[in-house]
């Protein structure tokens, strides 16, 4: 199984780890019913989760601030 440091993963979320979880479960949830893989390299055996944790660190997802989210 592939190594990713938990820190380089939440630089990609704003430091937040609800962020991260939910962004690579909706993301495995897709990959899981078949939508295809943005990454290069993860064969066949590698469990959704694990593809969702390589995209988000690959820079190929991005976590968007809500609306309400946005301090004005």
């Amino acid at each position: 199984m592939a190594h990713m440091a938990l820190e380089k993963l939440l630089d990609k979320t704003e430091g937040s780890v609800y962020k991260l979880v939910v962004l690579a479960s909706r993301r495995a949830l897709e990959l899981a019913e078949g939508q295809p893989k943005l990454v290069e390299g993860s064969s066949t055996a590698t469990k959704p989760s694990i593809i969702a944790l390589q995209e988000i660190g690959a820079n190929k997802l991005l976590a968007k601030a809500k609306e309400h989210d946005v301090k004005k």
